[in-house]
């Protein structure tokens, strides 16, 4: 396995200190840090070339507009996509879904037709559809969960039918790691005539993505989850499919002529993206895809599977604690939820902080799945290329202390 330990050099705000300890972070599931070189290139945009794309006719336009059109190209090229035009960016994973969904959802769906999902989903991809189900009358159906937190397919053969529209499931969960069954479930989409949504907000940060091999219709992903700036997302689809898709934003940009009272839309991927765009955002995660693909993603994911299983050995010497998701690590990702006895997850962030350990507490956006654990929240530690066995021991070792604060040492 490739060792990353190099990597934590360039990423600044890991020197620096947090309650007079060195920081730990493990919140990268919320957002990852970012590199000198992706800060570097954002710098660089604003003191060089800080201009509006499309149809300027003076140099800084031009060079932004190459700079933003080149980090598509970047973008299409690290999913294997077809051509940089079905590329969209997006203001993140939450924007793509909802564009989709009205943009596709509500032209497309009619009373008695189904969505269906899992029940480990986060908001972003579930609360849009209950949405359009508002307006169309569609159902929502749901997959449940195996005892070791992966989908359960064996219900396929009840919910499946032809009423089935759109299957749109998470990558990868960020409370359980969960990996998605993508493969099964495009197998089963295209057995039905359905399309099929990936949400890749935590897939394709932390796993080799080739959508030409995925097969889905669409895939949506955030680039402040792969060491990119926030404010920028894509969404990816099948040529056919962009067509098809109906704009949810109007304005400039996105048309080709406007009318009185008629417009026409400009091509995709333009079609989608009205008014200014990320500009300097996209140019960041342009850098943030030069950077990953330099470490290799198959070295990202060896990575990840390696301090993933360290973790999930090191957490079972805590005693009390539950860690919620599958036990092996090759079938998971990075994001680690666990409960220690019965304190809530909020209480033992607090503690872990004031040893300058970052992780997220609540319920991670996931409700329906917080319900189906039978938890109100969890505290939860993600994994990423800058994190090391040291920082898995150092969280540990703070759970320890943990639990002498709480008193569960006796």
């Amino acid at each position: 396995m490739t060792d990353l330990t190099h990597l934590r050099d360039d990423f600044p705000i890991l020197s620096r200190e947090v309650n007079g300890h060195p920081l730990v972070y493990l919140d990268s599931a919320a957002t990852t840090q970012k590199p000198v070189q992706v800060l570097d290139a954002v710098d660089h945009y604003y003191r060089t070339m800080n201009a509006n794309v499309h149809r300027g006719a003076h140099a800084l336009s031009v060079e932004a507009t190459d700079a933003y059109e080149g980090a598509r190209a970047r973008v299409a090229s690290f999913i294997n996509a077809g051509s940089p035009n079905e590329v969209v960016f997006t203001r993140g994973t939450t924007s793509a879904l909802n564009i989709i969904a009205y943009g596709y959802g509500l032209n497309v769906l009619k009373p008695g037709d189904k969505v269906l999902l899992t029940i480990m989903e986060h908001h972003s991809n579930i609360v849009p559809w209950q949405l359009i189900a508002r307006h169309t009358g569609v159902e929502l159906v749901y997959l449940d969960l195996t005892e070791d937190y992966e989908v359960d397919l064996s219900q396929l053969d009840r919910i499946l039918d032809d009423a089935v529209k759109i299957i749109t499931v998470s990558g990868m969960s960020n409370v359980t790691g969960t990996l998605g069954p993508v493969t099964q479930l495009v197998a089963a989409a295209k057995s039905v005539g359905a399309i099929v949504v990936v949400d890749g907000a935590q897939l394709v940060p932390h796993y080799p993505t080739d959508v030409e091999a995925l097969g889905a219709d669409f895939l949506v992903f955030s680039g402040h989850k792969m060491l990119g700036p926030t404010g920028i997302g894509v969404m990816w689809g099948k040529a056919e499919r962009l067509e098809e898709l109906e704009p949810t934003e109007g304005g400039g940009e996105m048309i080709s002529d406007v009318q009185l009272y008629e417009s026409r839309w400009a091509a995709v991927p333009q079609k989608f993206e009205a008014g200014t765009p990320p500009i300097a955002q996209a140019i960041g995660l342009g850098a943030a895809v030069d950077y990953l693909e330099k470490i290799g993603m198959t070295a990202v994911r060896e990575h990840e599977v390696d301090i993933t299983g360290y973790a999930l050995e090191r957490l079972a010497d805590v005693p009390e604690l539950t860690v919620y998701g599958p036990s092996d690590p090759s079938r998971r990702g990075g994001a680690v939820s666990f409960e220690l006895a019965d304190i809530h997850a909020h209480d033992v962030a607090t503690i872990l902080d004031q040893y300058g350990i970052a992780v997220r507490a609540g319920h991670h956006c996931a409700k329906p799945l917080m319900r189906h654990l039978e938890v109100a929240a969890t505290a939860r530690a993600s994994f990423y290329v800058y994190n090391t066995h040291d920082d898995v021991d150092r969280l540990v070792d703070a759970l320890m202390e943990a639990r002498k604060v709480f008193g569960l040492d006796g």
